[in-house]
């Protein structure tokens, strides 16, 4: 089943002389249960891709669906509340919530939506992630792999339909990278999660099902599952 697509999507920025394209019509389809990276190189688009993806940032022009449901549809309320229902979030700079411990972090979007928290799947992921031990510290008593598999759990627990994860390792060193992207992709797999990623490292990349590559704002290789 396809649970992401997008159709011509694309994205202007500027006009006149200053007019970037940093998206052109990009078509996209990512399967449900797939782990998709997403390659590039600086300024190719990768990062707005993601964003488009995510409903963080409004296309110019152009479509994505989400479970078959036409994201920018949606009004800005709409759609925030359809973000934190449906996709879960991994950001470079982790973005934990400083005066709440690692529980509270990982529980803290199903709270935001007014939901009950699943205890048993919650502690699930918790424990698939290394986390029971640590659900007492606060953000600043971890170390920067340890905050990192907090946000992929974070990420996991309000079982969205896909998770973005953008350059999630980039503040880590070579070791810990691959420790984090590897339960990334061991959670992803035991929970049946939709997983794309961007990063620029051609190793991290290789540990998808598929790579998508893209160069100033297209897509060249990969777009569908069977390319």
């Amino acid at each position: 089943m396809t649970v992401l697509k997008s159709e011509a999507l694309t994205k202007i920025y500027g006009d006149g002389e200053s007019k970037v394209t940093a998206l052109d019509n990009v078509d996209l389809s990512v399967e449900q249960g797939e782990f998709v990276t997403i390659v590039g190189t600086s300024g190719s688009g990768k990062s707005t891709l993601l964003h488009m993806l995510g409903g963080l940032d409004r296309p110019t022009s152009g479509k994505v669906y989400v479970e078959n449901k036409d994201i920018f549809s949606l009004k800005d309320e709409a759609l925030t509340i359809f973000r934190r229902r449906k996709i879960g979030f991994v950001f470079q700079s982790f973005n934990l919530v400083p005066t709440l411990n690692v529980y509270e972090n990982i529980v803290f979007p199903i709270q935001l939506d007014g939901n009950d928290i699943d205890d048993k799947f919650v502690e699930e992921v918790i424990c698939s992630l290394g986390l029971t031990d640590m659900q007492e510290r606060l953000p600043n008593q971890l170390s920067g792999g340890q905050q990192q598999r907090v946000a992929i759990a974070r990420a996991l627990a309000t079982k969205p339909a896909i998770v973005l994860a953008d350059e999630p390792t980039g503040n880590l060193d070579s070791k810990t990278s691959q420790d984090v992207l590897s339960l990334l992709k061991v959670t992803g797999q035991k929970f049946s999660q939709t997983i794309v990623m961007i990063t620029h490292n051609e190793a991290i990349a290789q540990m998808a099902d598929r790579i998508v590559r893209i160069e100033d704002g297209h897509i060249i290789k990969g777009g569908y599952p069977n390319d």
